[in-house]
């Protein structure tokens, strides 16, 4: 990133803004829930913007980091329509919308006064829909509690579960506790330390993408050769260009024959967050309570 010109000041800033709708024209339960659109930018398009010195990966892990303090110290919880796909064990799964309520973990001189807490209603597909799970860090044993949508919704009960039971997993990459936009920041940034082990690492920045119309910045990491250490050859995370926020992380396996489309790992976008900041929270303690009334547990 030339200069960091791009990059901490302004992210950080747009994400100490008041939660206003960062994808107002994005996606919602009234648009009919459509797969999300995506267009990356070409080379022919917009030139990528390489990013020097240091580890290709470091000006992206210095700017993961800052973000990650100030969502610390400044977002108290959003909301947000979560849209994920994840292949387990090599079937890659269908689109699942979620509507998100997220209060993010706060730690104070070593203490946790905040617990994460999350709660999740699927939305999509039809056979998940009414699916509702709810979990608060360190409350009910650790365990969260939920019940199945669809045609199971009418038959199976309301149960508690540990996060990592298999039951609680199935269908899941990864567990209730990683869910997001903090936590996957923080992966990133893992992820990134482990890598800067090794070379064969290209990162850029290429302005030009869009989600569902919406102007964004592509980060992009790719090792051109597969290797057993790497996790994947492609990731992209996707930055709003007016509120600098990330919306949207995805990652692709090396194809299996050269000029075959990428076999999607796991992508994640977030849509129409709106976030609550210190002094003026959007959520309380009952929209992490299953007692909730607008709850079916």
């Amino acid at each position: 990133m030339q200069g960091n010109h791009w990059g901490r000041r302004t992210f950080l800033q747009a994400l100490a803004a008041s939660g206003a709708s960062c994808l107002a024209g994005g996606l919602s339960a009234q648009d009919g829930l459509k797969e999300p659109v995506y267009r990356v930018s070409k080379a022919n398009d917009v030139p990528a913007v390489p990013m020097a010195e240091r580890h290709p990966l470091d000006p992206a892990l210095d700017m993961a980091r800052d973000a990650v303090t100030l969502i610390q110290r400044d977002i108290v919880d959003y909301t947000a329509t979560i849209v994920k796909r994840e292949r387990i064990k090599g079937v890659l799964g269908e689109y699942e919308f979620m509507q998100a309520k997220v209060r993010n973990r706060k730690v104070v001189d070593g203490k946790l006064v905040t617990p994460l807490s999350v709660y999740l209603k699927f939305v999509k597909p039809a056979d998940i829909a009414g699916r509702e799970v709810v979990w608060v860090e360190g409350q009910n044993n650790n365990k969260l509690r939920a019940h199945e949508g669809g045609l199971k919704g009418k038959l199976l009960p309301t149960v508690w579960l540990d996060p990592d039971s298999a039951l609680a997993m199935r269908g899941q990459l990864h567990p209730i506790y990683d869910v997001g936009i903090e936590n996957l920041v923080t992966k990133l940034i893992e992820r990134g330390e482990r890598e800067k082990k090794y070379g064969e690492c290209e990162v850029t920045f290429t302005p030009g993408a869009k989600i569902n119309g919406r102007l964004c910045t592509v980060l992009r990491v790719i090792h051109p050769t597969q290797r057993p250490h790497f996790e994947f050859h492609k990731a992209e995370i996707f930055i709003d260009d007016q509120m600098k926020i990330p919306l949207r992380y995805a990652a692709f396996y090396w194809p299996v024959k050269t000029g075959e489309e990428l076999p999607v790992l796991e992508e994640y976008t977030y849509l129409d967050v709106k976030l609550g900041l210190v002094g003026s929270p959007l959520l309380q303690d009952a929209d992490f309570n299953s007692e909730h009334p607008n709850y079916n547990f």
